[in-house]
């Protein structure tokens, strides 16, 4: 009989579930359960807010022998487990895995329970990561690293986005309000806080898809330049600028900025989740070209995410890795420092962290709900990449890891902002 038992403790699924014992304990929720390859389960939660899938005897082996946010994303990606119900609680939990200190002699015995398990369940079917060629930041590498990102299906971002397809944070008046409602106040926001005139010429560094100078042009009569460095971009919004009537003053561009001649100048520049990308050696040139094509007396709104200046980066992280290849963010103090360098004053800094994550969550389950469909018009892989993107992002925002800053910069003249006195105009219904 001891034989027995000691033949049965020694199976994968009692291996796992030895594994899981020691891993969770102290964890403070019980709100989720695990299930096993061969339908059994572990846990204690009747109905669980999540429940990971472990797809094969090695699961366990493969997420957490060299635990870090990299090789448990790619554990997911490549489906050694899924995730069922609220992905959002899992990052929560994965989290807390990766935070926690181990003695040695806990990480020796947790190694040695994971070294019992099979070092490959079966074939993993690997999603490569872009391999982009030449020099960090160069013209010809940032266009690889945006065509990565930008050129799926137009088709796959409308799964998730509101009818504008508008990639960047919403502005929520409350958090339960629609995207389509709250990417509107966004947009209009943003040209409030840029106080647009009729007539007067606005630059767009990275239009996207053309939903902010179509609007600008639209509602405030302005001659809307928008660039960025996808082709498939561009194309839908000169397709949208045409339907919408607003040729002759409207016009997306494929183009790198750092391309755009002084010469032309701009009474007011817009820049809404294109900043990430620039990276950090190169803010003083950004901010510096973003002077040269301001008129004297002209504003400057940048809309960027940024690390918590307390935030200690442990090593790649999945988004770098499959997500934004060469995506660099920087706290806000190093912003607003090259900005000031370049010239700017800076008038205002809003923080807009918590719409950030209402704007991921509303996409994240736009996603889900939409999963076959991504499934087919891209592939799974692609798919569990941008859940777990989605998941992990709206976690970021929340915790206070990430947040999104709206930075309103001027070019004064001789100290004159040309600003009024109070705000009021950027609340008006």
């Amino acid at each position: 009989m001891g034989l027995l038992a000691k033949v049965t403790r020694e199976t994968p699924v009692q291996i796992s579930a030895d594994f899981l014992e020691h891993l969770f304990a102290g964890y403070p929720y019980h709100d989720f359960r695990v299930c096993f390859w061969d339908g059994s389960t572990w846990g204690r939660a009747d109905q669980p807010r999540l429940t990971l899938v472990l797809e094969h005897p090695g699961a366990l082996r493969a997420m957490f022998l060299n635990p870090s946010e990299l090789t448990l994303g790619e554990a997911y990606i490549y489906n050694d487990f899924d995730i069922e119900g609220d992905i959002e609680a899992a990052l929560e939990m994965g989290e807390h895995l990766l935070s926690r200190e181990y003695s040695l002699s806990e990480r020796l015995h947790l190694g040695t329970i994971l070294e019992k398990l099979p070092a490959h369940g079966r074939p993993r079917a690997v999603a490569q990561p872009r391999k982009l060629r030449g020099a960090v930041h160069s013209k010809s590498r940032d266009r690889q690293a945006v065509t990565y990102h930008y050129d799926l299906p137009p088709e796959f971002y409308q799964l998730f986005l509101d009818r504008r397809m508008i990639y960047s944070c919403a502005y929520f008046q409350h958090p339960e309000e629609n995207l389509d409602v709250a990417q509107e106040h966004k947009l209009d926001y943003l040209c409030r806080k840029l106080r647009l005139r009729r007539g007067e010429r606005l630059l767009d560094i990275g239009c996207g898809w053309g939903g902010l100078i179509i609007h600008a042009a639209a509602h405030y009569g302005v001659q809307a330049l928008g660039v960025t460095l996808s082709e498939s971009q561009a194309e839908l919004a000169r397709q949208r600028i045409r339907e919408g009537g607003l040729e002759e003053n409207c016009s997306a561009q494929v183009r790198d900025y750092r391309d755009l001649n002084g010469t032309a100048k701009f009474g007011k520049i817009v820049s809404v989740g294109m900043f990430e990308h620039v990276g950090e050696a190169l803010l003083p040139e950004y901010f510096a070209r973003a002077w040269r094509l301001l008129e004297p007396g002209g504003v400057f709104l940048n809309h960027g995410i940024a690390y918590s200046a307390k935030y200690q980066r442990r090593g790649p992280s999945f988004v770098d890795r499959y997500v934004f290849p060469d995506g660099e963010l920087v706290p806000i103090n190093t912003t607003l420092h090259a900005a000031e360098d370049a010239g700017f004053e800076v008038r205002d800094v809003e923080s807009l962290r918590e719409h950030y994550a209402l704007t991921l969550h509303q996409w994240g389950q736009r996603l889900e709900a939409n999963a076959e469909q991504a499934r087919r018009i891209a592939d799974v892989t692609t798919y569990r990449i941008w859940r777990l993107y989605m998941a992990s992002s709206a976690h970021a925002f929340r915790s206070g890891r990430l947040n999104l800053y709206q930075s309103l910069l001027t070019k004064s003249v001789s100290g004159s902002s040309g600003l009024p006195l109070r705000r009021e105009d950027w609340y008006r219904k």
